[in-house]
């Protein structure tokens, strides 16, 4: 696959993401754009965080929903619905990490990652 193609592939994975949370209220999302400095294993990390398990759950299954209808790609690997209080979903370049709001302000990856370029997504857009 060409780089164009690739990075085209890649945005329209990330928007499908994006239109997953927002479909089910996720709050304060961002993307860590790790692809400039080659810092991580995956390109992405895009962050969100929900109010209870439930409404985790319901953010990543609505973001499995949105990918497959609106990229065509299945998640890759899986992680956390157990209990729904951090929930993986790898899209092999792009990382989702769904939140409960305070196991997200304990391992705040976004400091952790802070060597990449971090975008604040607005819910409402």
């Amino acid at each position: 696959m060409n780089q164009k193609k690739a990075e085209t592939t890649r945005h329209n994975l990330l928007d499908a993401i994006v239109e997953g949370i927002r479909r089910k209220k996720g709050l304060e999302i961002i993307n860590i754009d790790l692809s400039v400095n080659g810092l991580g294993e995956c390109d992405n990390y895009i962050i969100c965080h929900g109010n209870s398990n439930v409404h985790v759950d319901a953010i990543a299954r609505s973001v499995e929903e949105s990918v497959e209808e609106l990229a065509l790609e299945k998640v890759w690997r899986m992680d956390g619905f157990q209990n729904a209080q951090w929930i993986l979903l790898d899209y092999v370049n792009v990382m989702v990490h769904i939140f409960q709001e305070p196991i997200r302000r304990f391992y705040d990856l976004e400091s952790l990652w802070g060597d990449g370029i971090i975008y604040n997504i607005e819910a409402d857009i």
